[in-house]
């Protein structure tokens, strides 16, 4: 019993002595937290996401404050916190565009088609491996739903088909959906533009047709139609510059595949006024033959062939024509963006 006893005061000692050391060396090697880097974690919004390629806000901060980041690297503070944080470290900010996460494939399963039900775990990236998860379209989404459970602000839900639907107003364009899908489905574009492709193939042709309803099967039309030269063929497929890019909605209107996704809720319609003095320049660009009157007289506008994509307004010598009525595109946290 004695020895026992011996033993705990001995281990008890022990203890208490290796805890002192501890106390006295993380006194002496306690570096002091930097003001700045506290001031910048305070105002970065804590969300962790990995969006600014730090592993969560309070690396940021640590590197903001040694001067190795800039400050436009949070996507959920966007372009406000950008400012504020520029303020704080002295630097300039920039040009801060908010984005936000799109699904570009609509072929869910009421428009493509699987030659088998996969019965794997029920991951995409699973199913990716395995076979592709039965569905023909080797591009398109697998519809099991990793970007929705990796999205830390519960902004996509799977539709009924197997789709993901992004709420713009959750999103906050940090691209974690983006990384963890397997087929590359889920993009970032700027949240102002209405506008982009919903496909991904590839393929052209029958090869798209045979398996895809609104698969694009590279006819080429939207490239042609595009009045900005904002889309170029690449193979296969019609990538969009987003910087030439009007969001007309005229490609949406021309793709024989609704293979586009067009953001803006419903586009208004033009109204020639009293103004017009019958140039013709509307009737010139109007690819859609919407606009109808004799030389020097004036022109009418027929409703159900106007797309609204304001080409007529733009060249008008007489500002004869305005773009009326409509819902436009809101951008969550900015003005509304009219077309």
């Amino acid at each position: 019993m004695s020895g026992l006893i011996l033993g705990l005061l001995v281990m008890g000692g022990l203890g208490l002595l290796l805890s002192l050391i501890l106390v006295m060396a993380y006194i002496k090697l306690n570096v002091p937290p930097n003001p700045l880097e506290e001031k910048l974690r305070k105002i970065l919004p804590g969300a962790n996401c990995g969006g600014c390629g730090f592993p969560g806000c309070d690396a940021y901060a640590e590197s903001l404050a040694k001067g190795e980041s800039p400050p436009d690297l949070c996507p959920v503070g966007g372009p406000s916190l950008a400012q504020e944080i520029a303020k704080i470290i002295g630097k300039e900010a920039g040009e801060v565009k908010k984005m936000i996460a799109v699904s570009t494939c609509k072929g869910g399963d009421n428009y493509c088609s699987r030659s088998f039900e996969y019965r794997g775990i029920t991951t995409c990236r699973a199913a990716h491996v395995s076979g592709g998860g039965g569905k023909d379209c080797v591009y398109g989404c697998l519809g099991y739903g990793d970007c929705e459970e990796a999205c830390p602000f519960n902004a996509i839900t799977m539709s009924e088909y197997r789709i993901p639907i992004v709420d713009p107003e959750k999103c906050t364009g940090c691209g974690i959906c983006v990384e963890v899908c397997p087929r590359d489905v889920m993009q970032l574009i700027p949240a102002d533009k209405a506008v982009y492709l919903a496909c991904r193939s590839l393929e052209k042709g029958v090869a798209v047709k045979n398996i895809c309803k609104v698969g694009c099967f590279a006819c080429g039309i939207c490239v042609r139609v595009c009045p900005y030269d904002a889309l170029k063929m690449e193979g296969n497929i019609p990538v969009m510059d987003f910087d030439k890019c009007t969001d007309c909605g005229i490609c949406v209107a021309k793709c024989p595949t609704d293979s586009y996704i067009d953001r803006i809720p419903e586009r208004p319609k033009a109204v020639i006024g009293d103004r017009c003095k019958g140039h013709g320049e509307c009737v010139k660009v109007c690819q859609f033959k919407a606009i109808e009157g004799e030389p020097g007289q004036k022109h009418r506008v027929i409703p159900e062939k106007c797309i609204g994509c304001g080409e007529c307004e733009k060249v008008c010598p007489e500002k004869a024509i305005t773009m009326e009525g409509g819902i436009p595109l809101i951008v969550p946290g900015d003005k509304s963006i009219a077309v």
